[in-house]
């Protein structure tokens, strides 16, 4: 009895004991890891755009699509969401155009629905997206076109370093990125409050 019980002990403490490699490496466990998640694998699609030392593609989208269309989709959302905080604060804090006086960034477009003017946005913003795409196209053929390169704004870069522009580019996209978690929270808040900026 105490002999099946020691073989038992023995037997189950084995499977605690690390086993010889041979000196075959696992790749699973030494492959490259994200920074900002180091529980993953480093994404390897990211590597040579502005940002990709974070390494922080948790759902492993840029496997499914081309990277270049990731970044133009991140950009122009991260410079619209931008924009729109500083316009619903600056609303909220009084700035109004003379035909809607009085009207909250909240209320906005329910106004905008009722007298008809977002129709004519919507046009707008179609027409722009439609030739906007023809840039888009022709870079994911390997224009060469950078992702987000509308060729606006562009004297700005001019004379700096590499290091430079790669670190305005990383500012662009962590700002944007930003703006687009305040934006919605700044809607999200001002809806649920009633109150304007600051929302509280």
């Amino acid at each position: 009895m105490k002999l099946t019980l020691l073989v038992a002990l023995t037997a189950s403490a084995s499977a605690f004991v690390p086993t010889a490699s041979n000196g075959v490496k696992n790749t699973a466990l030494s492959a490259e890891k994200s920074g900002a998640l180091p529980f993953l694998p480093y994404p390897e699609n990211l590597k040579g755009y502005v940002g990709s030392e974070t390494g922080f593609d948790p759902l492993r989208i840029s496997d499914y699509f081309p990277m270049d269309y990731l970044r133009e989709a991140e950009l122009k959302h991260a410079r619209i969401a931008m924009l729109a905080i500083t316009g619903f604060v600056a609303v909220d804090l009084g700035f109004t155009l003379p035909f809607a006086a009085g009207v909250s960034s909240a209320d906005a477009h329910n106004v905008g629905v009722d007298n008809g003017s977002f129709g004519v946005l919507g046009i707008a913003i179609g027409a722009f997206e439609m030739v906007s795409w023809l840039a888009v196209q022709e870079m994911l053929q390997g224009s060469g076109r950078e992702p987000g390169d509308f060729g606006f704004g562009t004297k700005y870069l001019d004379g700096k370093s590499e290091e430079e522009v790669k670190r305005m580019k990383l500012r662009e996209l962590k700002n944007g990125r930003l703006a687009m978690f305040a934006f919605g929270g700044a809607c999200t808040q001002s809806i649920l409050t009633g109150h304007g900026f600051p929302y509280v």
